[in-house]
């Protein structure tokens, strides 16, 4: 699952009264163009407000938006639009949650559907398309998709009708460490899959207080993601991307021996008691160990790796040095089977609306560029866009450049999160539940598997 979520609601931007005052009298906001999604005419805007004249003539208006995104990455998500709202006076009205999964279904079929939602899952879009509340995107968004690889368009899309634009990217298959730790230990960052088995067992015959690994899959309604993501990345990194698409379409089943000896690989990893959960608990406490905070022991050094994603970035502590030589780094995942050239997992956003207002629309089309996605990229470290119109200099953050090197690598074995591809029954519930119920619970790899199977639509 792709969504980096944290603890308590996200914090709307608050803007100074004499700030606002300023900013509404140097900018009018009135101008209709068809970037914006409709309007009426008025005043042309001025200065550094020039620039949004295409979204202009919504003043006063408001825009809903729900997503799992929570404070502190929802702080620099609602800083990259703050001069959009102060120059054209659309008040974009942000709720964060960390039960998006399962309320939004909730909130669409009760007739409470936000105007807009960003969903990580394209099988959770699927699902809402075929409630038939969702929105077709207006001409200028689907436009702006020309500066993504055409695979996100498809993502976007449900029985090739595009309906979604997508919004970040994130790189999922990182191991964060210390590096200072790693250099007065004497360890060496691995390359293979063999050299990370074999350090993580020096690691635990060490002794001491640290263990090799420490991680959680808490979060929410969205409880067990993580664990999708560790078994992900075992069968692209196992079978490579033939087998990992059929496996996202079914045709090989969570009961095919392939899928149960990944799940085997991954319970002598994660579910490794000499191995796991350093600083923190046994086994079974990766289970209600939040996402959030599994990474913490890496500062005090009770732990010497965790397995998660770019955006995990935004957990660290004000004051962290990230960096090859600072308090933590990230190192990509080597690949199970060494004929499986750079396995690359991946996911990301998509902005979907529930309401063809005008400003709804002119809100979509704004997010939708590039232009957006730049400002996105200034305020928010961690955060990445496979949106080709980004300059890469603006990257300036080790990991950002480290995920935007793997994500665009040409020879990679790329694919996106196989749980968000499929349905949202099993992708975002049944999977979820069973991986949480084989953590905490200790239930068997073959009742893991056959739950899950059970779950799939006929």
């Amino acid at each position: 699952m792709t969504t980096p979520v944290t603890t308590g609601r996200r914090r709307l931007l608050a803007v100074p009264a004499v700030l606002a005052l300023a900013l509404t009298a140097a900018c009018s906001n009135s101008s209709s163009d068809g970037g914006g999604g409709g309007g009426g005419s008025a005043a042309a805007l001025t200065g550094d407000c020039a620039k949004y004249q295409a979204y202009a003539g919504h003043s006063g208006t408001k825009v809903s938006m729900y997503a799992s995104i929570l404070s502190p990455e929802s702080d620099s998500l609602e800083k990259s639009w703050a001069e959009f709202t102060n120059c054209t006076g659309i008040k974009i009205v942000y709720e964060g949650s960390n039960d998006f999964e399962s309320q939004l279904p909730v909130r669409v079929a009760g007739g409470n559907a936000p105007d807009l939602a960003i969903i990580p899952q394209p099988g959770l879009l699927a699902q809402m398309v075929k409630s038939g509340k969702v929105v077709k995107p207006p001409q200028q968004t689907v436009e702006n998709e020309n500066k993504w690889s055409p695979v996100w368009k498809q993502y976007g899309s449900v029985n090739g009708t595009f309906y979604a634009a997508p919004m970040s990217a994130n790189m999922k298959s990182l191991v964060w460490y210390s590096p200072k730790a790693f250099k007065a230990a004497g360890y060496e960052v691995p390359k293979t899959w063999a050299d990370l088995v074999a350090l993580s067992d020096k690691i635990a015959r060490a002794g001491g207080e640290t263990k090799p690994w420490c991680g959680g899959i808490g979060s929410g309604t969205a409880t067990g993601w993580p664990a999708t993501d560790w078994l992900e990345e075992i069968v692209l990194g196992s079978y490579g991307g033939d087998v990992y698409d059929q496996w996202i379409n079914h045709q090989v089943k969570f009961s095919d021996e392939k899928i149960t000896t990944a799940m085997q690989t991954l319970a002598g990893w994660m579910q490794n008691p000499a191995w796991v959960n350093g600083g923190i608990g046994d086994v079974k406490t990766i289970a209600t160990t939040t996402f959030q905070d599994a990474g913490a022991p890496i500062l005090s050094n009770k732990c010497a790796m965790l397995q998660q994603a770019s955006f995990y970035r935004a957990q660290w502590p004000k004051g962290t040095s990230i960096g090859p030589d600072g308090d933590v780094f990230a190192f990509q995942l080597p690949a199970v089977n060494p004929q499986v050239h750079s396995p690359v997992e991946g996911g990301g956003e998509f902005l979907t609306a529930f309401s063809d207002r005008p400003e709804v629309q002119a809100v979509q089309n704004y997010l939708s560029t590039s232009e957006w996605a730049s400002s996105r990229v200034k305020v928010s470290p961690g955060w990445v866009s496979a949106n080709q119109g980004v300059d890469k200099s603006l990257y300036t953050d080790p990991i950002d450049k480290l995920s935007a090197e793997s994500l665009t690598d040409p020879a990679a074995t790329f694919r996106f999160d196989a749980s968000d591809l499929m349905p949202a029954a099993v992708g975002s519930g049944a999977e979820w539940k069973a991986l949480t119920a084989w953590f905490a619970e200790g239930q068997s790899v073959q009742k893991t598997a056959s739950d899950i199977d059970a779950a799939w639509p006929q």
